[in-house]
């Protein structure tokens, strides 16, 4: 098996990391990923923001479970959030995260660094406080959040699942 497809086949969500730092070069190269991701009609109307100042990522973890009516919610307290938004005119913008999502976390895998996706923020990222919270972070009211990366090295062992299975039909 390639190196690319041993990425892909290994991945999986952590959801408890380490309070270790994620080295900056990486965080790079992880957002470079990130833009690197397919846009439909390739109109890359995205903006990638990295957060890694962990007060500020449980202040916008408490504005959305607050909004979300969850206190405690803490995002699983990750050392890194990588944040994808895009221009909420933009028909393509939800796939195009996805894209940038997908390769997000298979960045972060191949630093062997875990990840899981947060969607909660997508429902109330245009509630007065989360919105107030990503505005301080130079995301524009003008763009839409979809999911958000939330990164760290994994605390313990992470689980390998059973082969995944599915219906794939070749058509001849």
């Amino acid at each position: 098996m390639n190196a690319a497809m041993e990425n892909i086949l290994t991945r999986r969500s952590v959801r408890s990391f380490e309070e270790k730092e994620i080295p900056r070069e990486e965080l790079e190269q992880i957002a470079k990923a990130a833009i690197y991701a397919p846009s439909g009609q390739n109109k890359q109307t995205w903006k990638i923001t990295v957060v890694t100042d962990r007060d500020k990522i449980q202040t916008l973890a408490k504005a959305v479970g607050k909004a979300l009516g969850r206190e405690g919610y803490d995002m699983y307290s990750p050392q890194v959030l990588v944040i994808p938004s895009n221009d909420r005119n933009n028909h393509h913008s939800q796939d195009d995260n996805a894209c940038a999502m997908e390769n997000i976390m298979l960045a972060a895998h191949s630093f062997g660094i875990g990840s899981v996706w947060i969607n909660q923020v997508r429902d109330v990222c245009d509630t007065p406080e989360v919105r107030s919270i990503l505005g301080e972070w130079e995301i524009p009211d003008s763009h839409v959040i979809f999911g958000i990366a939330a990164l760290g090295y994994a605390k313990g062992p992470v689980n390998q699942n059973p082969e995944k299975t599915g219906p794939v039909h070749f058509v001849d």
